[in-house]
């Protein structure tokens, strides 16, 4: 008969973004997100190729969709979780009553992570404990993975650190030993998503350590004016010649 056939069934989520096409077998779906569902069901002897089927999609949101195919296409616009009805109904025959069965399965719908901006300024100081902090535009729970680069230069040796978020906020805590340019790659996912970027950091020599360097150099070139204008100041000594009288005797004749 046609209920064992219809028994046999499952709902197949899929989601387009971009050329890419993603299957949700988990029912956890992205927001905003073109997405298809299919009804499967098996039937190798092709017996139900002349039955007439008629599809009632509830969405959960207080959208139903009405069809003659097994696959409806829509889109949940906000996060949540929802519950999915489907109404199929069948006719073998004109005169066989139509057969009616119910499906539901529970949807949880995420945000895909599509930004994360940098809070503050971009600018850092050697040698300071210097505090980073970002918000990121996804459904939490999700995933962080980064790492610093100077110079901005890849490092294939080292890995990254791995930060589970449980809200949109990354926190940060580093301290920079070098000054120049710096780049922070970040990547982040969570069940429906995934981003990866990288930010570029100037970080500058430590103030109080160029406050010290201009105080020394100060000092310096006071005790060298010092030196000089005590030199150029002393009093001249000189020898002064003594000047002795000379008496010619000049014979009288």
């Amino acid at each position: 008969g046609l209920q064992p056939l219809l028994k046999s069934n499952k709902l197949v989520f899929y989601q387009m973004e971009g050329n890419a096409t993603y299957v949700r077998d988990r029912g956890e779906l992205a927001s905003d997100v073109p997405t298809e569902t299919t009804f499967e069901f098996c039937d190798p002897q092709k017996n139900f190729t002349y039955t007439n089927f008629t599809y009632t999609w509830d969405l959960g949101n207080g959208e139903v969709i009405k069809g003659t195919e097994p696959v409806v296409r829509y889109y949940y616009p906000e996060s949540g979780n929802y519950t999915m009805w489907l109404k199929v109904g069948a006719n073998e025959t004109k005169y066989a009553p139509p057969v009616t069965e119910f499906y539901s399965t529970d949807v949880q719908v995420l945000d895909a992570i599509k930004h994360i901006e940098l809070k503050g300024p971009s600018e850092y100081e050697v040698s300071q404990d210097s505090r980073l902090t970002f918000h990121v535009d996804g459904s939490p729970p999700m995933w962080a993975c980064w790492r610093f680069l100077h110079n901005c230069v890849p490092d294939m040796t080292e890995g990254c650190t791995l930060t589970m978020l449980y809200d949109n906020m990354l926190n940060l805590n580093h301290t920079f030993t070098s000054a120049g340019f710096h780049c922070l790659d970040i990547s982040l996912r969570n069940d429906v998503s995934k981003l990866q970027t990288s930010f570029s950091l100037y970080v500058r020599r430590n103030s109080d350590a160029q406050i010290f360097f201009i105080l020394s150099c100060a000092a310096i070139l006071a005790a060298t004016l010092s030196f000089i204008t005590v030199i150029a100041c002393r009093p001249h000594h000189h020898n002064k010649a003594k000047v002795r009288n000379v008496f010619f005797f000049i014979p009288l004749k």
